[in-house]
This record gives structure tokens, C-alpha cells and sequence, in this order.
């Protein structure tokens, strides 16, 4: 027997993707079909069993062969393209468990404040985009940081100073707090008589009354929906941006947290065309009030967009709670600094009902749940459905989306109730806004238990990880070196904010590979470099697991490979 085909059938007996029976094909194929070989790399599979190997082989659109680089090149054909890592590490795509991949796509094209930490640094950069815009009827941007202004909130006169001449509206980082400038509250007709709309604040300034510009939850609104929509044009440009700017830093499939009918038709149009380098799974937003004429309309819409590779809706999205930096996450105890334990959007016995109505459905159900209130409303509500509807034939998967405190009595509970707890942990950056905003509004007790993945993990719950971009980077480098060190990217501070919660590198990995496509229910398709999966996969310059903690945010990406396609290189 040839000596590659003896390692043909090592790969078969192995991997367990292809049967014995498939040997007499492999006679023929084999050697002149792979199309992609990467060998001299440090290939991490993520395939629970921790096979490590060299190179990597791809026919067509899937993995081919797994080994070293000995074989895997002695099966090159003359046809094949033949990558040299030198040494990098070659992994499965990186995935997003949670990202707003439109909102994503037209910030790129808005006035960004994620890297501007002082309030000259806001104004500055909000007046220099308004200059280079001057056509645009309206100046908008978003990333602002609460621990920018002092008092933690800006003021609509600040906003003035940066645009005096138009309607100007800065979305806060978080996407749960706006900032708008006298001419944008006056063309929404917002005055000290405007009354806060259900599930949302005015902010008014405590001697006059007067609206100070800031608009929490759903007083958002007011503004927005007055402001110009991007064109259908703009929004696949939107799109295509954002798939470029996802493979630029490896990632491959994502899990788009919110989404509509009308953004669906987008990607569809896309996947129609062949355009699509990434891998898109979504969610449907369901809002208080959720009837079953609703839940009939979803499911139209379920059928519409059936399991694609490329594009599917399976999961619906609800937001039991706000956010804590504008204390209206919900919280069982009064906040630190404020006599108020939250807003919750449901209550628990309407939450219940929608999760147990689209449990019943077969629906995957992700909750958006921030203080530990809406965890616990959260868990409760799953634990209640699994209760009284039959499981599913394909499992629940239910997640909770971002956790970033918890009571410590529900902290196993994700692993008993096989609830995903679907993290972000550049979120939990200790940085000054964590630090002085974050953690001064809900105290220390509560505090201590920040972005608590670590013990999530050890009491047997499963992580799905990712960025919520564009509420921060959609790069997963720093997700990962913020959950490996729990510090800023400049190593702040010494030793880590709760190091106890950091995890080990290979664990995070899996959390954006394997166990990400496991939370959207593609784990027979993609997530690990097992022969007969799609092939999609990165690689990276170095090899991160010899890399210095403080590299692992800064290893360049070398390639991004989707469905066997090279979809970038680095310059």
C-alpha cells in the first residue's frame, strides 16, 4: 500500500467522520483533490480529545486529514495550494456566540469613541469625524464610557460643544444609554414635560427639570426613530464591511444576538449571491407583550430561513434586564449607590410564559440577563419549562447572554440545568469604567462575583464565548487574553482582577471554537478540525500556546480559511 494512503486510512480509523468503505475512493482521490494543505503549524483540533497535530489538509469545502507534516505533504498534488504556518498556530474559525453583526457593519462608518477613555478625548474625536462629515444631516457615533464624564453621565451641552450646527446622538458603549445634543432633543420634541416612556428614563437634571440629554432603555427611542435609515444599499455594504473586518481578525461564524425579518432578507441576498464569508446563525428579538400571533409570525419566518450553512434563524432573543452602569439591570438587592434594585422588562410570570411557549415550539432561547435578578428570573424560567414541556429531539442549548454578576446559589445551576452561559470577557476588562462605575454602583460583595466563567466552568456549565461587538471590539485576540489573565491589555492590574476566574488557554479556545458552534447548535458542521467538518479555520503567526500572556492579544492573524477558501491574508 502506498505510504499515503496507509496514512489515508490512519486518518479514517482516527477521526471516526469516514467509514472503511470508504478506502477505495480514497485510492483515487486522495492525492491530486486537496485543494489546501497547512503543514509546520502547531494545529490545536479543539475535538474534546485534545489530538494535536502539525498540518492540516482540505479537499473542496471540508477537512480532509489531520497528521504531520510529513504525510499531509507527501499527499499534496500538483493542483494543491500549500501553506507553511512556520510554526503558528492553526485553529478552528474563531466564532462569535454574540454579536450585533449589522449595528457592527454601519458603525464602521460612524464616529467611534470605544478608544477615546478621557472626555477631551470624546469631544475631540466626535468633533474631528462631524468635520470630515459635513454632508451628513445628522452626526452619530457610539462607545462611549460612563467613566469618561464626571458623575459618570455627559450632558447634551457637552454635546453641543462637539456639534453645534446639527442633530448629534452618540450611542454609550453598553448600547443601552444615548447621549443627544440640543438640536436632536428638539427635533424629537423631548421637554421637562415629556413623559419617560414604559421601560425607559429621561434623564432631567435635579434642579430645573430639563432633559440633560441622556436617555436610558427604551427613551432611546425617541431619538432614533428620528434620525435617517441607511438605505438597503447601505446596509449590505454594512454587511460586507463586517464580514471583512470579521476575517481580518479569524473569525468565521457568528451568532447575531438580534435581528428582524427585514435584516434576514439581507443576508439571504447575500448567501444567494455567493458573498458570504461568514457564517451567520440569528436570533429573533421578542418584545414584552409577546402573544401567540407572535409566535405563529416567528415560525414563518423559522421556515423561511431553514438550517443553511451559510444563514439560519433558530433562536429567539429576549432582554429580561438592562445594564449596570445606568442601574437598570436587575439587581435582588438596591444598589450600592442608588435606592432601586432595577428595571426588569418582564415579569417573572410573563417571562415563564413566553420561555415556556417557545421552549414548547422548539425554539433556542437566549436571555439577556446582566444583574443577578435577571440571571436568577432567567434560570428559573428554563428550569420551569424543562419542567413542564417534553425535551426536545435535538436538546434545548438555552443560554443566558452576559452574566456579569450572579448570587453564588445559581452558579451551578447552569451546569444542572445545561444552560449555556454565553460570556464576553472583554466586557469584564478591569478597566476604570469596571473599576470606579461598574463596581462602585452594585459594591464590593457583589463585585467579587464579576464575569465568574471560571466557576461557571468548574461546576460543570458550559461556555459560549464572545465580543458583542460593536458594544466593544469584535476581536477575539482580546477576549482571549482577558480570560487567560484578567487583566487590560497593558496587564493591569499586577495578577489580575478575581484571578481565580481566569481559565487555561486551551479552555478558552474551545469556548470560541467547539463549544461555540455547539451553542448554535453547528457542532456537526464546524467548531474543530475534524476530518469531514466544513473547513474553516485561522492562522495565526506565532504559536499561542508558547506565547507570553501578554502576546496573546497581539499574535497577528496570518490567514482566515472559510469553506476551503482563503477569505484573507495578512498584508
Amino acid at each position: 500500500m502506498p505510504r499515503w494512503l496507509a496514512f489515508a486510512a490512519i486518518v479514517i480509523q482516527v477521526s471516526g467522520t469516514f467509514s472503511a468503505s470508504s478506502e477505495a475512493q480514497l485510492t483515487e482521490k486522495v492525492p491530486d483533490t486537496f485543494s489546501l494543505v497547512i503543514v509546520n503549524g502547531r494545529v490545536y483540533t479543539a475535538d474534546g480529545r485534545g489530538t494535536v497535530a502539525d498540518a492540516v489538509a482540505v479537499r473542496g469545502s471540508r477537512i480532509a486529514a489531520v497528521g504531520t507534516t510529513a504525510d499531509i505533504r507527501a499527499m499534496a498534488g500538483e493542483k494543491t495550494t500549500v501553506v507553511d504556518a512556520r510554526g503558528g498556530s492553526v485553529l478552528p474559525g474563531f466564532q462569535d456566540s454574540h454579536i450585533h453583526f449589522l449595528s457592527g457593519g454601519l458603525s464602521l462608518d460612524e464616529a467611534t469613541l470605544l478608544d477615546a477613555s478621557t472626555f477631551d478625548e470624546v469631544i475631540r474625536t466626535i468633533r474631528d469625524f462631524a468635520a470630515r462629515r459635513p454632508e451628513r444631516p445628522w452626526v452619530a457615533g457610539r462607545g462611549w464610557y460612563y467613566a469618561a464624564f464626571p458623575g459618570g453621565l455627559p450632558t447634551r451641552q457637552q454635546l453641543d460643544e462637539a456639534v453645534p450646527d446639527r442633530p448629534a446622538y452618540m450611542e454609550c458603549y453598553d448600547g443601552h444609554t444615548g447621549w443627544a445634543n440640543t438640536r436632536a432633543l428638539t427635533l424629537a420634541g423631548i421637554t421637562r414635560d415629556t413623559p419617560d416612556p414604559r421601560h425607559g428614563e429621561i434623564v432631567r437634571d435635579a434642579k430645573t427639570g430639563e432633559p440633560t440629554g441622556v436617555l436610558k432603555e427604551s427613551a432611546t427611542e425617541l431619538v432614533t426613530k428620528m434620525m435617517p435609515k441607511p438605505s438597503r444599499d447601505d446596509r449590505l455594504r454594512a454587511l460586507r464591511a463586517a464580514m471583512r473586518e470579521a476575517n481580518r481578525v479569524g473569525i468565521t461564524s457568528v451568532q447575531n444576538a438580534s435581528g428582524s425579518a427585514a435584516e434576514f432578507e439581507l443576508y439571504d441576498a447575500l448567501r444567494r449571491s455567493g458573498e458570504m464569508t461568514v457564517r451567520v446563525s440569528s436570533a429573533l428579538n421578542i418584545e414584552p407583550g409577546f402573544s401567540d400571533a407572535d409566535a405563529v409570525r416567528f415560525d414563518e419566518v423559522r421556515r423561511t430561513y431553514a438550517d443553511d450553512p451559510w444563514f439560519r434563524v433558530r433562536a429567539v432573543k429576549l432582554y429580561a434586564d438592562g445594564v449596570i452602569e445606568a442601574f437598570t439591570a436587575a439587581m435582588l438587592e438596591p444598589y450600592a449607590t442608588r435606592a432601586t434594585i432595577g428595571l426588569s422588562n418582564y415579569t417573572p410570570d410573563e417571562l415563564n410564559r413566553i420561555v415556556a411557549t417557545m421552549d414548547r415550539e422548539g425554539w433556542q432561547i437566549f436571555i439577556h440577563a446582566i444583574g443577578d435578578r435577571g440571571v436568577r428570573m432567567a434560570l428559573d424560567a428554563f428550569e420551569r419549562a424543562a419542567a413542564g414541556n417534553p425535551a426536545p429531539a435535538r436538546g434545548r442549548r438555552h443560554r443566558i447572554e452576559h452574566i456579569e454578576t450572579i448570587d453564588a446559589a445559581d452558579v451551578p445551576r447552569f451546569g444542572a440545568l445545561g444552560v449555556i452561559a454565553s460570556m464576553q470577557p472583554y466586557h469584564g476588562t478591569p478597566t476604570p469604567n469596571q473599576s470606579s462605575v461598574w463596581s462602585g454602583n452594585i459594591g464590593p460583595a457583589r463585585a467579587a462575583r464579576a464575569w465568574v466563567y471560571g466557576s461557571i466552568a468548574r461546576a460543570g456549565g458550559r461556555l459560549a464565548f464572545g465580543s458583542d461587538w460593536p458594544v466593544v471590539s469584535l476581536d477575539p485576540r482580546i477576549g482571549i487574553h482577558v480570560a487567560t489573565t484578567r487583566t487590560t491589555l497593558e496587564g493591569q492590574p499586577e495578577g489580575g482582577w478575581l484571578p481565580g476566574e481566569r481559565l487555561p488557554l486551551a479552555r478558552v479556545i474551545d469556548a470560541y471554537t467547539r463549544d461555540a458552534a455547539w451553542a448554535s447548535f453547528d457542532d456537526h458542521r464546524t467548531g474543530s478540525l475534524t476530518p469531514g467538518l466544513l473547513a474553516d479555520l485561522v492562522v495565526m503567526e506565532e504559536n499561542l500556546f508558547a506565547a507570553a500572556p501578554d502576546r496573546l492579544a497581539k499574535v497577528p492573524v496570518r490567514m482566515t480559511v472559510v469553506d476551503g477558501r482563503i477569505v484573507h491574508t495578512s498584508p
